[in-house]
């Protein structure tokens, strides 16, 4: 399944924002910052990729789900779905 903009919007600045959070973290970590502070970035950082992750599943759902309303061949099967949302656990 291709992704668009419009499936994924919300995920791509989720994952411009973790994109600017890592770039901090490194940053962090060169000036020598206290280990508290890194960690607590890191786990902002981890936890904007998860749910930007999710959001990329939860859109694909959506996708398929229509695609079956509408009668057409849906591009995934729901245990393709399954397999890609258990891979972000």
């Amino acid at each position: 399944m291709e992704l668009t903009e419009s499936m994924v919007g919300d995920a791509v600045v989720r994952l411009r924002r973790a994109h600017g959070q890592l770039a901090g973290v490194i940053a962090m970590i060169e000036a020598g910052e206290d280990c508290v502070k890194v960690l607590t970035q890191l786990a902002a950082v981890s936890k904007a990729l998860d749910r930007a992750g999710f959001k990329i599943v939860a859109s694909g759902l959506r996708h398929c789900q229509d695609a079956r309303a509408r009668g057409e061949q849906v591009p995934m099967s729901v245990e393709e779905l399954e397999k890609l949302f258990l891979a972000l656990a």
